[in-house]
C-alpha cells in the first residue's frame, strides 16, 4: 500500500507539472500587472495633489479645533471594534486536531463513500447469483467483504489525494479530510489496513484470480483514473472500466475462471450503463468541476456528453438482447427489459436534444431505478441454474453407462426430483 500511495504522488505531480508552469506563469504576469497598474496610480494620484494644491481654500472653511478633537475621539474609540472584527470571538487561526471516537466509525464510511461501495459490493453478488456454478455461502460473504473493503481503499486514496480540489467543490466540501474530521495520517492508515485485509481475504478464502482483479481495479482507480480526472475527458471511459470490474470478480469467486462470453455480459452492461448515469450528474455539476480543475466531457465537450449518453443507452439495450443469446438468461428477459430500457432511452434522447437541468436530472434519478431493476429481472429470468446442469449431467451420465434403460433412468430422477 506504501508503495501504492508513493506512486501515486509522483504520478500525480507529474501530471500536473505543465498545470503549476502556467499557474507560475499566470502569477507572474499578474505581478507586472499590478505594478504597472500602481504606477498609473501614482501618477494619478500626483496629478490630483497637484490639483489640489493649486486651489484657494476660503479662510471660512477652516474647522474649528474642537472639530480634531471629536474627530481623533472617534477613531480611538473605534480602533478597538475594528480589531474585533478582525479577530471576531478572538479565535485562533491555527486549531488543533483531535480525533472523536465516538463519531470514528461515521467517518470511516464517508471516507470510504459507503454509498458507492455498497453499489460495488451489490453488483459483486449479482454477478456471483448469475454465475453458472454452485452456491457456496462462505465463499459468497468472503467475496463480498473483500470487495468491500477494496473499495473503500480506492475511495480513501482518491480523496487523500483531492483535499485541495474536493474544498473548491460545493459537492465534496464537506468531506472529512476537507472539513479536518480526520488527519491524512488517519486516511493512510485506513487504506493500507483496508486494502491489504481485503485482498488477503479474497486471495486466501476466495481465489487468486479474484484478488489479482481487485488489485488491478484498486491501480486503475487511484493510479490512472484519479490523475486523468484533471487532465483528459477519457477519464470517463477509465472510470466505466472500474465501475465494470466487481462483476467480474463475483463471476470469477464462483466458477473460477473468466474466460467465457457470458462472463462479460453483465460487465458490459454496466460499462454501458455508466455513462448515461454519469453524463446527467456532471451536466447540473460544470461549474464545480470547472472551479476545480477537473476535465469532464460536460465541461469541455457538452456536445460530446450529450452524444455519448445516448449512444450507451441505446447500446445498453442491444446488450439486453445478447444475454439469452448467449445463454446467460433466457428470452424472457429481453422480452420484460425492453420497457425499461426503451423508457431509458427516451430519457436519454430528450437530454440529448433539450440539455437543461430537468432532463439531466429525470436521466439521472431513473437509473438509479434502472440498474437495479435490471439486475432483478436478469437474476429471476438467469437460465442456467447449477442444480438443473447438475440433474442434465447426471442423466448424461446414466444414459452413456446403462444404454437405452428408461426405467433405470426414471427410478434415479424420482427420488431427486
Amino acid at each position: 500500500m506504501l508503495f501504492i500511495f508513493y506512486s501515486i504522488r509522483i504520478s500525480r505531480n507529474i501530471c500536473l507539472l505543465p498545470l503549476k508552469f502556467s499557474i507560475a506563469t499566470y502569477s507572474t504576469e499578474a505581478t507586472s500587472t499590478v505594478k504597472k497598474f500602481t504606477s498609473v496610480q501614482k501618477k494619478l494620484r500626483l496629478s490630483d495633489t497637484e490639483c489640489f494644491q493649486s486651489r484657494t481654500i476660503s479662510p471660512n472653511f477652516v474647522p474649528p479645533p474642537d472639530h480634531w478633537k471629536i474627530a481623533q475621539h472617534v477613531d480611538i474609540a473605534n480602533s478597538g471594534d475594528i480589531e474585533k472584527n478582525l479577530y471576531p470571538n478572538n479565535e485562533e487561526e491555527w486549531r488543533c486536531m483531535k480525533l472523536d471516537s465516538g463519531k470514528l466509525q461515521k467517518h470511516c464510511f464517508m471516507l470510504s463513500k459507503i454509498r458507492l461501495t455498497s453499489l460495488v459490493v451489490v453488483t459483486t453478488m449479482a454477478g456471483y447469483m448469475l454465475a453458472p456454478g454452485p452456491f457456496d455461502l462462505s465463499t459468497f460473504i468472503a467475496c463480498s467483504i473483500g470487495t468491500g473493503l477494496v473499495s473503500a481503499t480506492a475511495n480513501t486514496i482518491n480523496q487523500f489525494f483531492e483535499v485541495p480540489f474536493d474544498a473548491q467543490m460545493s459537492r465534496t466540501k464537506n468531506r472529512v479530510l476537507v472539513r479536518g474530521h480526520l488527519t491524512p495520517g488517519h486516511a493512510a492508515v485506513f487504506a493500507t489496513v483496508a486494502g491489504i485485509g481485503g485482498l488477503v481475504l479474497l486471495y486466501s478464502e476466495v481465489n487468486g484470480l479474484t484478488a489479482a482483479l481487485g488489485a488491478t481495479n484498486l491501480i486503475l482507480y487511484t493510479l490512472i483514473y484519479t490523475p486523468m480526472k484533471r487532465i483528459s475527458i477519457s477519464n470517463t471511459w477509465i472510470g466505466s472500466v472500474v465501475g465494470a470490474i466487481p462483476p467480474l470478480m463475483g463471476w470469477a469467486s464462483c466458477v473460477g475462471n473468466v474466460m467465457s462470453p457470458d462472463a462479460w455480459i453483465m460487465s458490459a452492461l454496466l460499462y454501458t450503463w455508466q455513462f448515461p448515469h454519469f453524463n446527467a450528474l456532471s451536466w447540473n455539476l460544470r461549474p464545480d468541476y470547472s472551479r476545480a480543475g477537473y476535465r469532464m466531457m460536460a465541461v469541455t465537450n457538452p456536445k460530446l456528453c450529450r452524444k455519448t449518453a445516448l449512444r450507451y443507452t441505446a447500446a445498453l439495450m442491444g446488450l439486453c438482447y445478447l444475454a439469452p443469446i448467449l445463454n446467460v438468461t433466457n428470452w424472457w428477459f429481453a422480452i420484460t427489459s425492453t420497457p425499461l430500457n426503451a423508457y431509458f432511452l427516451y430519457l436519454a434522447w430528450k437530454f440529448h436534444k433539450q440539455s437543461d437541468s430537468k432532463s439531466s436530472r429525470k436521466l439521472f434519478r431513473f437509473s438509479l431505478l434502472h440498474l437495479p431493476i435490471l439486475m432483478v429481472l436478469m437474476l429471476v429470468n438467469k437460465k442456467q441454474w447449477y442444480k438443473k446442469q447438475d440433474e442434465k449431467q447426471k442423466i448424461t451420465i446414466h444414459e452413456k453407462g446403462e444404454g437405452s434403460n428408461i426405467y433405470a433412468i426414471l427410478t434415479k430422477m424420482i427420488p431427486s426430483m
